[in-house]
């Protein structure tokens, strides 16, 4: 029998600010550069997957959200490793750059995360590379609807 490999959870951010979706781009020696949206890996001390998307905002943004609706999930396979990612799509309260924290920043081997403001319009986000690519699909059909769905 094959041995599946271990679920890795993530939540992720469709955070909105006014109408532009605030993403990382992410420049790494080893790839092209893509976008992303911000969140990470549940650990264990989160309270909740909601607990842990907050402390990913807080970690990769030093920012904070209100309240947040789960509008999308997906699965990713590799031969190590199946992540499953939820989004939550949320409103950001507040952002200061300075306060970013976390393994992510400690290490200059792991590239640059940088923080863009894009128009949250199928339009805008088609040229881009965001992934992974199920988002980028889901987005190119409903980013125009995230805004209506804020909580």
């Amino acid at each position: 029998m094959t041995e599946r490999p271990p679920v890795r959870r993530a939540v992720r951010a469709l955070l909105l600010d006014g109408d532009a979706l605030v993403l990382l781009r992410r420049t790494r020696p080893d790839r092209p550069v893509y976008w992303t949206t911000p969140g990470g890996k549940i650990e264990p001390t989160d309270a909740s997957p909601e607990a842990a998307l907050r402390r990913e905002l807080d970690e990769e943004l030093g920012a904070t959200a209100g309240p947040v609706r789960q509008v999308f999930a997906c699965g990713e396979q590799t031969p190590e490793l199946f992540r499953l990612n939820t989004f939550y799509v949320c409103r950001l309260v507040s952002m200061d750059l300075s306060r970013r924290h976390g393994p992510e920043f400690d290490d200059p081997t792991k590239g640059r995360y940088d923080v863009d403001h894009v128009p949250c319009t199928a339009a805008t986000l088609a040229p881009i590379a965001l992934i992974p690519e199920t988002l980028a699909a889901y987005l190119q059909d409903h980013a125009e609807d995230l805004p209506s769905l804020i909580p």
